[in-house]
């Protein structure tokens, strides 16, 4: 089990122990309390004591913002103290807008995403990724992405998918020393079964949009998971490397020995 690692010091607690220790007056205090919880943009009000509440900061969904607006909830995020800022379904004018303007950001095009490494937590346990078929990359990249951010390790394990057994079992026994699955598949989604009925530790399955027609976008994957006969098997919804990357670092996390808040 690795040690826990406290994380960095809050915006809250940082405000409130400058007001103990005298270097914040109490109306300087009053002030940035009134911006702490969330901060009114007019088009947004971004939430920043998401972090506080959750251990993992607000993202931003770029699909439906221009590229003003999510540079601005970016910068809003940076200022409120976020460990990190991630802007997820990004196209390729976004990424270069949050590039122009935070010339630090880092980002990936098949996820669609570009983020902003501020101070996020050492990380605790261990994420594993698999997918059926290079084609899930961009849901395999998204989770990854966040889990990192959030405070893993993660190891990804592409293209192994029932279609080739012999892939998939060359990496199960990797597979079963991780602290959390995530499971990227379209098509059948049959990999998902699969895996959960091969190791005793819990899989986030993401149906992707992969396949061709009555594959429907990845509702057949999607049902297919639902359906699955694997006891172990938890699904997120279609294309969503987000939330798989969420809930397994915080799996992983809590499983590595990271104390509640």
């Amino acid at each position: 089990m690795e040690p826990a690692t406290p994380r960095p010091a809050d915006p809250l607690t940082l405000l409130l122990e400058g007001v103990r220790d005298g270097s914040v007056d109490v109306a300087e205090a009053m002030r940035e309390l009134r911006e702490l919880p969330f901060r009114n943009l007019g088009f947004a009000r971004v939430d920043n004591h998401r972090e506080l509440r959750q251990g993992a900061p607000e993202a931003v969904l770029a699909e439906g913002k221009t590229a003003a607006e999510v540079v601005a909830i970016v910068a809003a995020l940076a200022a409120g103290g976020s460990s990190s800022v991630l802007v997820t379904r990004a196209d390729e004018d976004c990424r270069a807008a949050v590039q122009a303007a935070f010339p630090e950001a880092e980002s990936h095009a098949r996820a669609r995403c570009s983020w902003l490494r501020r101070s996020p937590p050492a990380p605790l346990g261990r994420v594993a990724i698999v997918s059926a078929g290079t084609s899930d990359a961009h849901a395999v990249h998204e989770a990854r992405i966040r889990a990192e951010l959030i405070g893993t390790h993660v190891d990804v394990y592409e293209d192994a998918g029932v279609a080739g057994l012999h892939r998939l079992l060359a990496v199960v026994p990797d597979l079963t020393t991780a602290d959390c699955l995530v499971v990227c598949a379209g098509m059948d989604a049959a990999l998902a079964s699969v895996i959960g009925g091969l190791v005793a530790v819990p899989v986030i399955a993401v149906p992707t949009s992969t396949g061709y027609g009555v594959t429907f976008g990845g509702v057949t994957a999607l049902h297919a998971m639902l359906a699955s006969c694997a006891a172990g098997v938890a699904v997120v919804n279609i294309d969503d490397g987000f939330s798989a990357g969420t809930i397994a670092a915080r799996i992983a996390r809590r499983a590595a020995g990271e104390e509640r808040p």
